[in-house]
């Protein structure tokens, strides 16, 4: 699914072209500010190591993360907690209110580059984070091979192997 957080009403699931690479049109509307999801919300969830990737317009966690929120919650449901490293981010709070949702904020050392996402109580989905000044073209590949069902690398390897994260970290 690609969501713009920022956009009131959800783009259609994008399908996969051969060779498991998305959509050209997904492609050219990938900005930062931007989610791309690959979410089985039912299940055991298998395939790739992440779920998705997220591209951040910035390192101002108050303006950048009610949007995620937001546009995750009106596909998988009301979010509880968000892990996230503090360290990569400005004024991490305890605590979030999103569409009048209490989101707890917890402070993991998981990298800059990865943020958990739970919905209830214990079902965890793992983003990749892609910094906010990365390269358009680097950041749209390392998206593309995070949702990749059957990525088997991280996301600090997808940004090396991408060039992402050369730019800089979340």
């Amino acid at each position: 699914m690609a969501n713009s957080p920022r956009r009131d009403t959800p783009d259609p699931p994008p399908r996969a072209e051969a060779g498991g690479e998305l959509p050209t049109a997904v492609h050219t509307a990938v900005a930062p500010g931007t989610a791309i999801l690959r979410l089985e919300t039912i299940g055991p969830r298998e395939g790739g190591v992440l779920d998705g990737a997220w591209w951040p317009r910035s390192r101002r966690i108050h303006s950048e993360l009610p949007g995620l929120i937001s546009a995750l919650a009106r596909h998988i449901g009301p979010i509880t907690r968000v892990g996230l490293d503090a360290t990569a981010w400005d004024g991490l709070p305890t605590r979030l209110v999103v569409d009048g949702q209490v989101v707890r904020i917890d402070s993991y050392p998981v990298g800059d580059d990865t943020i958990l996402v739970t919905r209830s109580e214990h079902d965890l989905f793992s983003l990749l984070v892609i910094p906010p000044d990365a390269d358009a073209e680097a950041a749209k590949a390392a998206i593309a091979q995070a949702v990749r069902q059957d990525n088997v690398a991280d996301a600090q390897q997808i940004l090396i192997d991408t060039g992402a994260g050369q730019q800089g970290s979340v």
